[in-house]
């Protein structure tokens, strides 16, 4: 997978650049303690000048000169490479730099808002040792959580069936993605229906029911313009009476723009009340698809998300920031056009990808 590999050189060449800057800050310390140090010795030749010949005085300075030489050495290796808290000042600059790395990279601006807090409050006001690199590290782990296990989601609920509801714009990649939930499920032994609840976009149900054939799973119907929550409703009476487990409701694409569209599908899922409304969108789309998550999720209060071609996301600004802005976690990457490319989101995964 190429998620991250943009932004990850960017971020190892920014740490470089950041460790680099605390080790001058050691530098500068040692320069410091060399310079009390003379003032001090300084101080006290002073105060023998009158009482010692120059000829000893000569004899005592080359001594001293040589202890002090040999404590400096010492120095470095009492102090670890990042031996000290960064300036607020400097930290500052520094940052705009890596803002300017995430922002091209599509994390979002609250997110970089959040990591900037987190790193402040352990390179500028915590102890004394820190790593730039694990403070990096911990605060976009902060930001990533694993959501819950969609089997085990299914295989707890009592009243079958479960009900998935699909949401996002045209061109995601939803209905592929249905399908390949659908292959999920099944390999876990569990039945599924179809329900075409897009009965707007031309051949939308023709597509799904492409997939329905497959593998070989039922698909609830009506005619193009019909009510789209209708078809959900059917759905999940079908698979009551045949005791299906899991109803994967497919909904029309819509903008997140568009009051009328977005009404229509609060009415679906108000309709049929999914167990688990996953909102679908592409990786690629950067910032495009965070707002589209929170749009949605501020429209039907969404459980959580799947983000397509995450296999084609050279960036990955989408996983990290998706989660944040939404507070939803992450349930799927789609990593291409198969059934079985659908991978379980692991944080520790993509925290190892981006850093390791």
């Amino acid at each position: 997978m190429v998620m991250f590999k943009s932004l990850k050189a960017k971020l190892q060449s920014w740490v470089s650049k950041a460790q680099k800057d605390d080790k001058s800050a050691v530098n500068v310390k040692i320069e410091e303690k060399k310079k009390q140090k003379n003032n001090n010795k300084l101080k006290k030749k002073e105060a023998k000048v009158d009482k010692i010949e120059k000829s000893v005085k000569k004899v005592k300075d080359k001594e001293e000169n040589k202890k002090e030489k040999k404590e400096l050495k010492e120095i470095p290796k009492k102090v670890s490479i990042f031996s000290k808290s960064l300036s607020e000042e400097r930290f500052d600059e520094l940052f705009e730099e890596l803002e300017l790395i995430l922002l091209q990279n599509n994390v979002a601006y609250e997110v970089i808002d959040d990591i900037k807090k987190s790193l402040k409050e352990n390179l500028v006001n915590g102890d004394k040792n820190v790593d730039i690199l694990s403070e990096l590290k911990k605060s976009i782990e902060n930001i990533l959580f694993e959501p819950e296990d969609l089997i085990e989601q299914i295989k707890n609920k009592k009243d079958k069936p479960f009900v998935i509801l699909f949401a996002g714009i045209n061109g995601a990649g939803k209905t592929t993605t249905i399908a390949k939930v659908a292959n999920l499920i099944l390999k876990n032994k569990f039945s599924v229906c179809f329900a075409a609840a897009d009965t707007f976009r031309a051949a939308s149900i023709e597509q799904l029911q492409f997939h329905a054939d497959k593998l070989n799973v039922p698909l609830i119907k009506k005619d193009y313009g019909a009510d789209p929550a209708s078809v959900g409703f059917d759905a999940i009476k079908y698979a009551q009476k045949n005791k299906i487990d899991v109803v994967l409701i497919d909904t029309a694409g819509r903008m997140n723009n568009k009051d009328s569209l977005m009404k229509e599908i609060e009415k679906i899922a108000r309709v049929n009340n999914p167990d688990l409304k996953i909102f679908l969108g592409e990786s690629i789309t950067g910032n495009d698809a965070t707002q589209q998550a929170k749009d949605f999720n501020d429209a039907i209060g969404i459980d959580g998300i799947i983000l397509s071609k995450a296999d084609v996301d050279e960036k990955g600004g989408t996983a990290i920031s998706v989660s944040k802005v939404t507070g939803k976690p992450i349930y799927y990457l789609g990593t291409g056009q198969n059934y079985d490319d659908i991978e379980k989101f692991d944080s520790s995964k993509l925290i190892n990808l981006l850093f390791d």
